[in-house]
């Protein structure tokens, strides 16, 4: 009887000492791939064909050990490879703002160091269960369609949209912040099309170097490049009448866009190494997270390769600005993980918080917050403390956490807000010390002062400006 295959699992972290004693705790039921840096970990996984379904990422790695962002880079990454990738962080980076960003980023689960191996291998198995769920889901007609579920009038807009796009011949651009679900609505796209039984494949353009880009998408010859030892068809040949869908559009190397370009305009191209001219009927479907106007002022992205791939522009709409579509998808996801992680309740003060939270990583960041309640508490009422932990601190005016704790994603969403201004901002933030100080100091301006580190006057002034005179 053959032997079932060893899940792959790709290891970053820069201490030879954890790489050993990790894949000695692991190797017998994983295939550990190991990298010490963000850089090696990407050069690794372009030199694979099926990218790993696991990954342990430390998040202090070089060339900034001592500070995680290297670690979030990386998990960006990672799911640019393998958007179904499962991310677990070991790190001894541990600090509660750190431990939620990287869990907005996609990052499914947190495990501080040193980690029992035993508990190690439990997670590393619980996520591979959760993957055998999510299979199905891939592979039927509908699936991941929960993704697309609310009774929104942002939603049922974007549903419309898809319809009335569906079957144009054009190329359709989808914008959106990065877990909104862009994949899913250029696979319905797909799907509602005449050419549904055709073939849908799909390129991310940050996980190939631009050589290896090129060659996917058009093909080569036998000895064109390093390592083409054989003949072999491209993307745009491969998808026939079907639908290429170009995810990450926006980091497509500039010497390769006028050849897109070029396919767009009339459908031809050629095979790298050949002088065969080869024609495409291809669909192209783009997507980025990405402003495309603004790479195209700082010339990283050509204007008229943008002008032709936005001929018609889907947005999808984030999370935050689907009103209760969250509790929708809520109930959604915990049906369709029921296999594997027991369904929980939301007390009224979780639901309420839940319903007023932010959702910086969007419908992707829901899901993953569903599948780490029901495996904390099965079966149990989940309060408002314990959701709490879960979450990115909501960053706004009137809701200023400490700058330490402002992550790149949480801030990001705060300056998308079509009513932000700076200073209302600023502002919020300066009263909320103010009258933390002058709570600490049960209301005396001397030491409230003190607290503040200004001098009295001042004190008084800015409390004036802030309508807290008299307090």
């Amino acid at each position: 009887m053959k032997s079932r295959e060893k899940p792959g699992l790709i290891l970053i972290d820069d201490d030879p000492l954890i790489v050993d004693s990790v894949t000695f705790a692991l190797e017998d039921e994983f295939a550990v791939h190991a990298a010490g840096s963000r850089a090696e970990a990407v050069a690794m996984l372009r030199s694979m064909t099926h990218p790993p379904a696991l990954a342990l990422v430390d998040l202090g790695l070089p060339p900034t050990p001592h500070a995680p962002d290297e670690g979030f880079a990386l998990i960006r990454d990672l799911l640019g490879f393998n958007r179904a990738m499962k991310i677990l962080v070991l790190s001894g980076q541990g600090r509660r703002a750190n431990i939620q960003h990287a869990l907005t980023l996609g990052a499914v689960d947190f495990l501080p160091k040193p980690c029992d191996a035993q508990l190690l291998r439990a997670r590393l198995n619980h996520q591979l269960m959760i993957l055998d769920a999510e299979l199905p889901e891939r592979g039927a007609a509908d699936g991941s369609a929960a993704l697309l579920l609310g009774d929104s009038s942002s939603i049922a807009a974007l549903r419309a949209m898809i319809s009335q796009f569906a079957n144009t011949p054009f190329p359709v651009l989808i914008e959106g912040e990065s877990g909104v679900g862009k994949e899913l609505v250029a696979s319905c796209l797909h799907r509602e099309s005449e050419r549904s039984e055709q073939p849908m494949l799909t390129v991310n353009c940050t996980a190939f170097s631009p050589e290896l880009l090129e060659a996917q998408l058009f093909g080569h010859r036998r000895g064109a490049f390093t390592g083409a030892t054989e003949e072999r068809p491209g993307f745009f040949e491969v998808a026939a009448r079907g639908t290429l869908f170009l995810d990450e559009i926006g980091e497509m190397p500039l010497e390769l866009q006028p050849k897109l370009l070029r396919v767009l305009e009339n459908g031809d191209y050629y095979r790298l190494g050949e002088t065969t001219l080869r024609r495409s009927e291809a669909r192209v479907i783009a997507a980025s997270n990405r402003d495309l106007r603004e790479a195209v002022r700082t010339g990283s992205f050509r204007a008229d390769l943008f002008h032709r791939l936005s001929v018609l522009t889907i947005s999808v709409p984030p999370l935050r600005a689907r009103g209760a579509d969250w509790a929708i998808l809520l109930e959604a996801f915990q049906r369709q993980y029921a296999r594997n992680v027991a369904p929980f309740q939301l007390a009224d003060d979780a639901r309420s918080l839940l319903a007023g939270y932010h959702f910086p990583g969007n419908v992707r960041e829901l899901r993953n917050i569903v599948i780490r309640l029901g495996a904390k508490f099965p079966g149990q009422t989940v309060t408002a403390s314990q959701l709490a932990s879960e979450l990115e601190p909501v960053v706004g005016p009137g809701a200023m956490t400490a700058p330490g704790d402002l992550s790149e994603v949480a801030v990001e969403q705060v300056l998308q807000r079509t009513d932000f201004r700076l200073e209302d901002s600023l502002m919020a933030y300066e009263k909320r010390l103010i009258e933390t100080a002058l709570r600490m100091s049960d209301g005396n301006l001397s030491r409230t002062a003190r607290l503040l580190n200004v001098n009295r006057t001042t004190l008084y002034n800015k409390m004036q400006r802030l309508g807290l005179a008299g307090s």
